[in-house]
């Protein structure tokens, strides 16, 4: 365990989701003081850390809250030392539906945050990007200097919120590091996500129905993701950095799911779906990380190879297949 996290205070926000729950167990494990900034609900749910284990969510204090409202986010900063800001809406298509409000939370939520830690003087401000702030590839492998594309409302979010991040780094010495993972997968992940969306179809069906096998994208496991996180709030000096996280391997949808499908060991047939395909326009068709800065920088790297991954993931889905249902996946 690092010693260096037992008893600091720390903020994650969006920690009800896939990678912020897995990252609040960690630094709850690792003896950190965490406060888990959930979005408000009626149900009084946390997201997946409703299935933490009872001894990690008796470590934590959990609130609810809506990064839209500066004065919750003011309150939830209060008296902590680090804040890992992952709190997003993240759906693509749900960003061509409702931009506005997707603007509004990732961009307008972030410059609450990014106050907030202004004003309560935090040691270090870890806030995460996405791949998908690069567009479609004009070259690869993606290091941190590729130029930033706005290829949908949701991108376009994001970038917005990193170039947030970095005026307040430029402008007011706050001591921001940005994460930007490529995508990342793993145990509780939802059917929103194409690896999901794959293993449980092959677990129960015998033609899976899929859109575009052609994209090519960078898995990261969901213990490395986190790692880096950490690893970007610990490393000294990098204040103003943008760090890639991914395992420069490139792997084709078609090519996930022939590993997956040998994994699994039933046979199926694979059906392409127009309707499961992203808006036209959004589909960005290349991913693959130059993750240099991260390693040279950081100390970072991936310890998890994909099929090891997958096949962690596959043995989690097939033991919580009821809470599953098969959606129209992005990647």
């Amino acid at each position: 365990m690092n010693d260096s996290w037992q008893g600091k205070r720390v903020l994650v926000t969006g920690a009800g989701g896939f990678i912020g729950s897995h990252l609040t167990e960690t630094l709850v494990r690792m003896g950190a003081r965490v406060r888990a900034f959930v979005r408000y609900n009626s149900r009084g749910a946390a997201g997946f850390l409703d299935q933490s284990p009872a001894e990690v969510l008796e470590e934590l204090e959990i609130i609810g809250g809506d990064l839209r409202d500066p004065d919750a986010v003011r309150q939830a900063v209060a008296g902590v030392e680090v804040v890992f800001h992952l709190g997003a809406l993240i759906a693509i298509p749900y960003s061509y539906l409702h931009p506005r409000e997707v603007v509004e939370t990732n961009v307008m939520g972030t410059l609450n945050v990014l106050m907030a830690c202004r004003d309560h003087s935090v040691a270090r401000l870890v806030h995460t990007s996405t791949s998908e702030v690069y567009g479609t590839a004009l070259r690869v492998p993606i290091d941190e200097e590729h130029p930033l594309q706005g290829q949908s409302p949701y991108s376009a979010s994001k970038i917005g919120a990193d170039k947030l991040a970095e005026s307040f780094y430029r402008s007011f010495d706050l001591p921001v590091v940005t994460i930007r993972p490529f995508n990342t997968y793993g145990p509780r992940q939802s059917a929103r996500a194409v690896i999901p969306t794959i293993i449980t179809q092959a677990l129960t069906l015998d033609t899976l129905n899929l859109g575009s096998l052609e994209t090519k994208r960078d898995f990261t496991y969901v213990s490395d993701t986190v790692n880096g996180f950490l690893r970007g709030a610990e490393a000294p000096g990098v204040e103003g950095e943008t760090f890639n996280l991914g395992t420069r391997r490139e792997v084709s949808i078609g090519e996930l799911v022939e590993i997956i499908v040998r994994q699994i060991g039933r046979p199926v047939r694979v059906d392409t779906d127009p309707e499961r395909l992203r808006p036209e326009k959004s589909e960005v068709m290349r991913l693959l990380s130059d993750n240099s800065r991260a390693r040279e920088v950081l100390g970072w790297q991936p310890e998890v190879s994909l099929e090891e991954g997958l096949s962690r993931t596959i043995t989690w889905i097939s033991e919580h297949l009821s809470e599953y249902r098969v959606g129209v996946y992005e990647v």
